[in-house]
Protein backbone atom coordinates (compact mmCIF):
# COMPACT_ATOMS: atom_id res chain seq x y z
CA UNK A 1 0.00 0.00 0.00
CA UNK A 2 1.81 3.18 -0.91
CA UNK A 3 -1.26 5.47 -0.29
CA UNK A 4 -0.77 7.69 3.21
CA UNK A 5 -3.84 6.33 5.51
CA UNK A 6 -7.26 7.68 5.65
CA UNK A 7 -8.49 9.08 9.25
CA UNK A 8 -10.74 6.20 9.47
CA UNK A 9 -7.43 3.86 9.11
CA UNK A 10 -5.35 6.12 11.43
CA UNK A 11 -8.32 5.84 13.93
CA UNK A 12 -8.09 2.01 13.54
CA UNK A 13 -4.30 1.67 14.36
CA UNK A 14 -4.35 3.84 16.99
CA UNK A 15 -6.89 1.78 18.78
CA UNK A 16 -4.85 -1.55 17.77
CA UNK A 17 -1.86 -0.09 19.24
CA UNK A 18 -3.74 0.58 22.54
CA UNK A 19 -5.21 -3.45 22.55
CA UNK A 20 -2.01 -4.36 22.08
CA UNK A 21 0.03 -3.02 24.65
CA UNK A 22 -2.58 -3.67 26.85
CA UNK A 23 -2.56 -7.54 25.89
CA UNK A 24 1.08 -7.66 25.73
CA UNK A 25 1.12 -5.94 29.26
CA UNK A 26 -1.42 -8.32 30.81
CA UNK A 27 0.14 -11.27 29.73
CA UNK A 28 3.61 -10.71 29.75
CA UNK A 29 6.21 -8.64 32.36
CA UNK A 30 7.44 -5.93 29.79
CA UNK A 31 10.22 -3.93 30.73
CA UNK A 32 12.01 -1.20 27.98
CA UNK A 33 15.48 0.38 28.33
CA UNK A 34 16.71 3.31 25.95
CA UNK A 35 13.16 3.80 23.54
CA UNK A 36 14.16 7.34 24.97
CA UNK A 37 16.79 7.51 22.09
CA UNK A 38 13.86 7.19 19.30
CA UNK A 39 14.39 9.39 16.97
CA UNK A 40 11.63 11.77 15.49
CA UNK A 41 10.51 11.27 11.70
CA UNK A 42 11.38 8.46 9.74
CA UNK A 43 13.48 5.34 10.71
CA UNK A 44 14.27 1.96 10.38
CA UNK A 45 14.10 -0.44 13.34
CA UNK A 46 15.64 -3.65 13.41
CA UNK A 47 15.23 -6.51 15.55
CA UNK A 48 16.25 -10.05 16.45
CA UNK A 49 13.79 -12.62 15.90
CA UNK A 50 12.95 -14.44 18.70
CA UNK A 51 9.41 -15.86 19.16
CA UNK A 52 5.85 -15.42 16.75
CA UNK A 53 4.92 -12.33 17.99
CA UNK A 54 7.79 -10.14 18.28
CA UNK A 55 5.80 -7.65 16.63
CA UNK A 56 3.73 -7.37 19.47
CA UNK A 57 6.42 -6.96 21.92
CA UNK A 58 8.07 -4.11 20.04
CA UNK A 59 4.82 -2.32 18.87
CA UNK A 60 3.73 -2.11 22.72
CA UNK A 61 7.11 -0.64 23.43
CA UNK A 62 6.75 2.03 20.81
CA UNK A 63 4.71 5.46 21.15
CA UNK A 64 2.73 4.29 17.71
CA UNK A 65 2.24 1.60 15.84
CA UNK A 66 4.90 1.21 13.09
CA UNK A 67 4.66 -0.02 9.45
CA UNK A 68 5.90 -3.56 10.04
CA UNK A 69 7.64 -5.70 7.35
CA UNK A 70 7.02 -9.40 7.36
CA UNK A 71 8.07 -12.74 5.81
CA UNK A 72 4.87 -13.43 2.81
CA UNK A 73 4.60 -16.95 4.78
CA UNK A 74 3.02 -15.28 7.69
CA UNK A 75 -0.17 -14.91 5.45
CA UNK A 76 -0.71 -18.40 5.30
CA UNK A 77 -2.16 -18.07 9.20
CA UNK A 78 -5.62 -17.52 7.96
CA UNK A 79 -7.08 -15.61 11.54
CA UNK A 80 -4.31 -13.34 10.63
CA UNK A 81 -4.67 -12.10 7.37
CA UNK A 82 -7.06 -9.52 8.55
CA UNK A 83 -5.40 -8.31 10.94
CA UNK A 84 -2.69 -7.73 9.00
CA UNK A 85 -3.72 -5.81 6.33
CA UNK A 86 -5.72 -3.57 8.53
CA UNK A 87 -2.42 -2.79 10.63
CA UNK A 88 -0.83 -1.96 6.87
CA UNK A 89 1.59 -4.72 7.29
CA UNK A 90 4.25 -4.87 4.19
CA UNK A 91 4.43 -8.18 3.18
CA UNK A 92 8.10 -8.97 1.67
CA UNK A 93 9.73 -12.46 0.42
CA UNK A 94 13.60 -12.98 -0.75
CA UNK A 95 14.27 -11.81 -4.30
CA UNK A 96 14.61 -16.39 -5.23
CA UNK A 97 10.89 -16.64 -4.13
CA UNK A 98 8.90 -13.76 -5.56
CA UNK A 99 11.17 -10.84 -6.84
CA UNK A 100 8.04 -9.21 -7.75
CA UNK A 101 6.68 -8.83 -4.35
CA UNK A 102 10.55 -7.88 -3.32
CA UNK A 103 10.17 -4.98 -5.12
CA UNK A 104 6.53 -4.26 -4.45
CA UNK A 105 8.19 -4.12 -0.49
CA UNK A 106 10.90 -1.61 -1.11
CA UNK A 107 8.78 1.27 -2.74
CA UNK A 108 6.05 0.08 0.02
CA UNK A 109 8.83 0.93 2.49
CA UNK A 110 10.58 3.80 0.44
CA UNK A 111 7.17 5.50 0.46
CA UNK A 112 6.40 4.68 4.37
CA UNK A 113 9.93 6.34 5.58
CA UNK A 114 9.35 9.59 2.81
CA UNK A 115 6.28 9.82 4.85
CA UNK A 116 7.94 10.26 8.32
CA UNK A 117 6.76 6.93 9.37
CA UNK A 118 9.02 4.08 11.43
CA UNK A 119 9.39 0.93 9.53
CA UNK A 120 10.36 -2.05 11.43
CA UNK A 121 11.51 -5.62 10.11
CA UNK A 122 13.66 -8.36 11.15
CA UNK A 123 16.59 -8.63 9.12
CA UNK A 124 17.68 -12.03 10.21
CA UNK A 125 14.96 -13.43 7.62
CA UNK A 126 13.49 -16.23 10.33
CA UNK A 127 12.71 -16.82 14.10
CA UNK A 128 16.32 -17.85 15.92
CA UNK A 129 16.08 -21.75 16.30
CA UNK A 130 18.77 -21.69 19.11
CA UNK A 131 17.91 -18.44 20.37
CA UNK A 132 21.15 -16.40 18.83
CA UNK A 133 21.20 -13.79 16.81
CA UNK A 134 21.08 -15.38 13.15
CA UNK A 135 23.47 -13.36 10.60
CA UNK A 136 21.48 -10.01 9.53
CA UNK A 137 20.41 -9.87 5.05
CA UNK A 138 21.68 -6.71 3.65
CA UNK A 139 18.31 -5.51 2.97
CA UNK A 140 18.53 -2.41 5.01
CA UNK A 141 21.58 -0.82 3.31
CA UNK A 142 18.70 -0.83 0.04
CA UNK A 143 17.13 0.63 2.14
CA UNK A 144 18.56 3.49 3.71
CA UNK A 145 20.90 3.74 0.45
CA UNK A 146 17.87 4.82 -1.49
CA UNK A 147 16.07 6.85 1.60
CA UNK A 148 18.74 8.15 3.84
CA UNK A 149 17.25 8.02 7.77
CA UNK A 150 18.47 6.55 10.98
CA UNK A 151 18.76 2.60 11.85
CA UNK A 152 17.76 1.85 15.17
CA UNK A 153 18.41 -1.64 16.46
CA UNK A 154 16.60 -3.07 18.91
CA UNK A 155 17.12 -6.51 21.03
CA UNK A 156 14.34 -8.26 22.17
CA UNK A 157 15.40 -10.26 26.05
CA UNK A 158 13.31 -13.34 27.84
CA UNK A 159 11.44 -14.18 24.26
CA UNK A 160 13.03 -17.72 24.36
CA UNK A 161 11.73 -18.93 26.95
CA UNK A 162 8.12 -18.20 25.49
CA UNK A 163 5.63 -21.03 24.18
CA UNK A 164 5.86 -18.80 20.76
CA UNK A 165 9.62 -19.28 20.38
CA UNK A 166 11.22 -22.42 18.69
CA UNK A 167 12.97 -23.51 22.24
CA UNK A 168 11.06 -26.93 22.24
CA UNK A 169 9.63 -27.39 19.06
CA UNK A 170 7.29 -25.08 16.45
CA UNK A 171 5.57 -21.82 17.83
CA UNK A 172 1.67 -22.22 18.67
CA UNK A 173 2.49 -26.09 19.35
CA UNK A 174 3.71 -25.78 23.10
CA UNK A 175 1.84 -24.98 26.29
CA UNK A 176 3.21 -21.97 27.91
CA UNK A 177 5.68 -22.78 30.53
CA UNK A 178 5.67 -19.82 31.93
CA UNK A 179 3.06 -17.36 33.63
CA UNK A 180 3.74 -13.50 33.34
CA UNK A 181 7.17 -14.12 31.45
CA UNK A 182 9.41 -10.88 32.00
CA UNK A 183 10.39 -9.63 28.74
CA UNK A 184 12.77 -6.67 28.14
CA UNK A 185 12.99 -4.54 25.37
CA UNK A 186 16.79 -2.70 24.98
CA UNK A 187 17.29 0.06 22.26
CA UNK A 188 20.52 1.14 21.11
CA UNK A 189 21.21 4.55 19.58
CA UNK A 190 20.47 5.20 15.90
CA UNK A 191 23.02 4.68 13.67
CA UNK A 192 23.49 7.39 11.11
CA UNK A 193 22.88 5.96 7.39
CA UNK A 194 26.05 6.44 5.98
CA UNK A 195 27.23 4.40 8.61
CA UNK A 196 24.42 1.32 7.91
CA UNK A 197 26.53 -2.00 7.67
CA UNK A 198 24.63 -5.86 7.90
CA UNK A 199 27.21 -7.42 10.11
CA UNK A 200 27.52 -4.41 11.88
CA UNK A 201 23.91 -3.95 12.85
CA UNK A 202 23.93 -7.94 14.27
CA UNK A 203 26.47 -7.08 16.11
CA UNK A 204 24.77 -3.97 17.76
CA UNK A 205 22.12 -6.01 18.31
CA UNK A 206 23.60 -9.41 19.96
CA UNK A 207 25.57 -6.70 22.48
CA UNK A 208 22.56 -5.57 22.97
CA UNK A 209 20.85 -8.88 23.89
CA UNK A 210 23.57 -9.59 25.58
CA UNK A 211 23.44 -13.46 27.69
CA UNK A 212 19.71 -12.96 28.09
CA UNK A 213 17.70 -14.91 25.27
Amino acid sequence: MLRPPTFAQRVWLRLLHRLGRALIRAVYRLRTEGFDRLPPGAAVLVSNHVSFIDFLFVGAALPEVPRYVMHHHHWRYAPLRWFFRSARVIAIAPRKEDPAMLERAMEAIDAALARGEKVLLWPEGAMTPDGEVGPFRPGVERIVARRPVPVVPIAIRGAWRSALSRNGGEPLTKLPRHLRLPIELALDPPVPPERVESSRLRARVAILRGATR
